[in-house]
C-alpha cells in the first residue's frame, strides 16, 4: 500500500471517528434534554393536579403560579390554605401512579411564617394497578397558611434509565471506535514493518550486485584461460560457478524488478502484437534452453490473435509460466499452449503435467513471496515472485488469470485477454 493511500486512510479514519463521536454525543444530549423536559412537564402537571384537588376539597381555587421549580430536582407548591397530610400524600401517590412516573420523592410541609418544616415523609416509587389507600394517622395543619415542597433524589437515575437504549448504543459505538482505532494502529504498524522489510530486501539485493558482477568477470577470465580449459576438472568447476552465478543474478533481478514495480508502478508500452508470433518466439527460445523439442505442443486456434500489450512484459509472463511448468514436473515435461476465441477477447492457457497445486493453496500462489509448502524438501529454488509478477502484469493490462490444478495431475493457467 502506498504512503499516500495510508495517509488518506488515516485522515479519513480520524475524521470518521471524530464525526461519529460528535454525532453520537449530540444525539445523546438531545435525548437526555428531551427526556428531562418531558419529566419536568410531567412533574409540573402532577403537582398542579394535586394542588387543584386539595383546593377542590376545601371549595376554593389554588393561587396563580402554584408550582415553582427551585432547581432541577426541587419544587415548591403554594396553597395558602390548610394542608391535610393524609390527603396530600394520597393525591401525590395517585397522580404519580396515573402518569406512570416511577420516581422516589420526599415531601415536606412548611409554615409560611416561620419557614420551618412541620411534617415530611419519603415515598418509594413503584407503579401499581392496586388501589392506593389513604392514610388516616397523619397530621393536619389549619391554623396558619402552609406550602409544601417536594424533592426527587433519584431524578438523574430515572433519566439515565429512560435513555438506557441510547447508553447501550453509545457503549457499542465506543467499542467499535476502539476496535477501529486499534485496526488503524495495526495498519500503520504493518506498513512500517513492510517498509523495513522492503528496504532490507532492496539493500540486500543491491549489495549482491557487486559480488555477482565480480564473480561473472572472474569466471569469464577463467574460462578464457588455457590452463583451465586444459584441465577438465577445473573447467567443470568454472562452468558450475558461472551457471550458479547466472542463476543468482536472475533471482536478484526478479527481486529488484518487483521492488521497482511496487515503488513506481508498472508503466506499459502497449503496441499491436500478434499473440501467436510472441508465443512461437518464446517457445523457440525455451526449447533451445531445455533441449526438449517435443516438450511443448502448440494449439493456436484463435482466429484473431492481434492484441494490444507490452511486448516485454507479455514475453516475461510466458517465460515465467513455461519455466514453472518445466521446474515443477517430476517426469518429462509435456506442456500444451492453447489459444481460443472467447467473446471479444482471447483465452490463452498453458497446461502441464507437473506435480499440481493443492486446492487450499491455489488462492495464495499469486501472493508475493508465497511458495507452496514442501516440508524439508527444497528441490526447486526460488523466491516465490514469478506468479506474483504474472498476476501484477495481467492486472495492469486489465486481463484476468485463473488456475485449475489437481495434485499429481498438473495445472492449467488461463489468461483472458481483452
Amino acid at each position: 500500500m502506498k504512503n499516500s493511500t495510508i495517509r488518506i486512510v488515516v485522515v479519513l479514519g480520524i475524521f470518521a471517528i471524530a464525526g461519529i463521536i460528535v454525532v453520537q454525543a449530540y444525539w445523546m444530549l438531545r435525548a437526555w434534554d428531551l427526556k428531562e423536559k418531558q419529566l419536568d412537564q410531567s412533574i409540573q402537571i402532577v403537582l398542579k393536579n394535586v394542588a387543584e384537588r386539595l383546593a377542590e376539597r376545601k371549595g376554593s381555587k389554588p393561587p396563580v403560579n402554584t408550582v415553582k421549580q427551585i432547581s432541577s430536582d426541587y419544587y415548591l407548591v403554594n396553597l395558602n390554605d390548610e394542608i391535610d397530610a393524609n390527603w396530600l400524600e394520597y393525591y401525590l401517590k395517585t397522580e404519580f401512579n396515573e402518569l406512570k412516573l416511577s420516581l422516589d420523592f420526599e415531601y415536606g410541609i412548611y409554615d409560611c411564617n416561620t419557614d420551618e418544616m412541620m411534617y415530611g415523609n419519603y415515598i418509594k416509587s413503584g407503579n401499581t394497578t392496586e388501589k392506593i389507600k389513604r392514610s388516616k394517622n397523619l397530621p393536619k395543619y389549619s391554623k396558619l397558611p402552609y406550602y409544601f415542597s417536594i424533592h426527587f433524589p433519584t431524578r438523574n437515575t430515572y433519566l439515565a434509565s429512560s435513555v438506557q437504549l441510547w447508553i447501550v448504543f453509545s457503549i457499542i459505538l465506543f467499542i467499535a471506535v476502539v476496535f477501529f482505532s486499534y485496526s488503524l494502529l495495526l495498519i500503520l504498524q504493518q506498513k512500517r514493518l513492510s517498509e523495513l522489510q522492503k528496504d532490507f530486501i532492496n539493500n540486500m539485493t543491491h549489495e549482491f550486485k557487486t559480488p555477482i558482477s565480480t564473480i561473472q568477470i572472474a569466471s569469464g577470465v577463467l574460462q578464457e584461460s588455457a590452463e583451465v580449459m586444459g584441465n577438465l576438472r577445473l573447467k567443470q568447476y568454472v562452468k558450475t560457478i558461472s551457471e550458479q552465478n547466472e542463476r543468482l543474478n536472475g533471482q536478484v533481478e526478479k527481486v529488484l524488478q518487483i521492488a521497482r514495480i511496487e515503488k513506481n508502478g508498472i508503466k506499459l508500452q502497449k503496441e499491436k502484437l500478434s499473440l501467436h508470433d510472441i508465443i512461437q518466439q518464446v517457445v523457440s527460445s525455451v526449447n533451445v534452453k531445455t533441449n526438449g523439442e517435443d516438450s511443448i505442443a502448440l494449439q493456436l486456434n484463435a482466429q484473431n490473435n492481434s492484441i494490444f500489450a507490452d511486448k516485454v512484459h507479455l514475453t516475461n509472463i510466458l517465460y515465467n509460466l513455461l519455466d514453472n511448468a518445466a521446474k515443477y514436473c517430476q517426469t518429462t515435461p509435456h506442456i500444451v499452449i492453447n489459444t481460443t476465441d472467447q467473446g471479444k477477447g482471447i483465452c490463452l492457457s498453458i497446461a502441464d503435467n507437473g506435480i499440481g497445486i493443492d486446492s487450499k493453496y491455489q488462492k495464495q500462489i499469486f501472493n508475493r513471496f508465497f511458495r507452496v509448502p514442501t516440508g524439508n524438501l527444497h528441490d526447486v529454488k526460488g523466491f516465490g515472485l514469478g506468479l506474483f509478477y504474472v498476476k501484477e502484469i495481467c492486472r495492469t493490462h486489465g486481463w484476468k488469470i485463473k488456475v485449475q490444478s489437481e495434485l499429481n495431475k498438473g495445472s492449467i493457467f488461463s489468461i483472458y485477454i481483452k
